[in-house]
């Protein structure tokens, strides 16, 4: 897994390299430069690409034996997963759908219920929190919509 690890690492690289320069070219806003625009996230979720990728690079995982099946029936689980909260955030909202999907993938990597549902419901609302006052990106309310 070493070199698959840096090769995927310097693929992922470029990607952040390109989808930052990228977001650097989003039109200015109507009124003018923001302190907060359009490129925030993106840039940010750019250098977090950026630096995961260079420790990859740098540091890759010892080769480990996979099993096939059993890692490709958890990859369909978290794509549904990922497709479910898709298809509910504008029904139920961002909250709800978020906290039931990091729930339910927590649970699957081994966290007890308790601990799943409590990191469901702190990352939800922290990340609802942080979209709609720092960067003032509205997200859906859906059921909790007064």
């Amino acid at each position: 897994m070493r070199i698959n690890d840096r090769v995927f690492g310097m693929l992922m690289l470029i990607l952040a390299v390109v989808y930052g320069w990228e977001a650097t070219k989003f039109p200015i806003p109507f009124g003018g430069h923001e302190s907060v625009g359009p490129e925030t996230f993106p840039i940010i979720l750019a250098i977090i690409l950026g630096i995961s990728s260079i420790y990859l690079i740098v540091r890759p995982d010892p080769d480990e034996k996979w099993s096939p099946t059993a890692m490709l029936i958890e990859l369909g689980v978290v794509v549904l997963s990922m497709l479910a909260f898709a298809w509910a955030i504008e029904p139920i909202g961002f909250m709800p759908a978020a906290a039931l999907v990091v729930s339910f993938l927590s649970w699957r990597m081994g966290a007890s219920i308790s601990k799943s549902l409590i990191t469901g419901v702190t990352s939800s609302v922290i990340i609802f929190f942080l979209f709609n006052n720092v960067l003032e990106l509205a997200l859906p309310l859906g059921l909790l919509e007064f």
